[in-house]
């Protein structure tokens, strides 16, 4: 994948890049594995909003990703190449000698009419799904299952990959992009390789409408509303902050106050994110 440059014809135009999409090979979706994607504009099922700064955007369609990777034993050919709007990886379109087709996460080096295979006797590389047990110590995966035959949960963005360690007993211990250390049961599925279009994260969006068709609303300062809307607001001109410490719109602390939930996973990690 490149990244295209525009020349600053206009005020949006100037420091806006954009992906090159050389490496799509079909424009539309396949029609069989797509499903209708109701905007909620951030609101939960009561119709309260509970997530801020979203809204609009682009009408899209959503495509059935196969995480889970459990059609084991079954070879099939990378068909095409897609863009999918509603992640940052780009996905294969893959056709199972069965007949069946099925989306994947499209690793860096699967190109078309490659096989693919989920198995345990699957050949390492980019693309074939295997159980950590059997996958070799240093291999990079992605597309990690937390729990066998849930599907994978982790490493799925683009550009993404996790390091196999070490493997104790029945786990595997991973280094997740972030620096975590976690160990994994090693009957859980990964997908051998590193995630594609790894220069998503140099791209420079350029202009604000591009972020609205994105889905995201703008944000306002709290140091711009009033007292009753947020505790940064009021005061007579600009204020400063007038508390220690910056606050949610709620009141909470803003900068260094956790909001981790303990969780039942959190008895398998061996080491915080970096800098933790």
């Amino acid at each position: 994948m490149a990244i295209k440059v525009f020349r600053p014809t206009s005020p949006g135009r100037r420091g806006m890049s954009s992906a090159t999409f050389e490496e799509i090979t079909k424009d539309k979706p396949e029609k069989s594995l797509t499903e209708p994607l109701k905007k909620q504009g951030g609101r939960n099922n009561r119709g309260k909003i509970t997530v801020r700064h979203r809204g609009g955007g682009a009408k899209r369609k959503l495509r059935v990703i196969d995480f889970k990777r459990d059609k084991t034993g079954v070879p099939g050919r990378v068909a095409a190449i897609e863009y999918d709007p509603n992640r940052s990886a780009r996905i294969a379109l893959i056709y199972y000698a069965d007949g069946e087709k099925r989306y994947i996460l499209a690793p860096i080096g699967l190109n078309v009419d490659d096989t693919v295979i989920s198995s345990p006797d699957a050949e390492i590389k980019p693309g074939n799904a295997l159980p950590l047990n059997v996958i070799p110590s240093g291999t990079l995966v992605h597309n990690i299952e937390m729990e066998k035959g849930r599907g994978g949960q982790m490493v799925r963005s683009a550009g993404t990959a996790a390091q196999l360690m070490v493997k104790e007993d029945e786990y595997a211990l991973i280094r997740m992009p972030s620096g975590e250390m976690r160990r994994v049961r090693g009957e859980c599925m990964a997908t051998i390789g590193q995630v594609g279009n790894a220069d998503h994260q140099n791209i420079e969006l350029g202009k604000a409408g591009r972020k609205r068709l994105m889905g995201w609303r703008p944000t306002v300062r709290g140091s711009a509303m009033s007292p009753r809307d947020h505790p940064h607001g009021g005061g007579e001109g600009r204020s400063p902050i007038g508390m220690p410490g910056p606050k949610t719109p709620w009141g909470k602390p803003a900068l260094g106050y956790r909001t981790r939930k303990q969780k039942a996973s959190d008895k398998l990690i061996v080491k915080r994110r970096k800098g933790r």
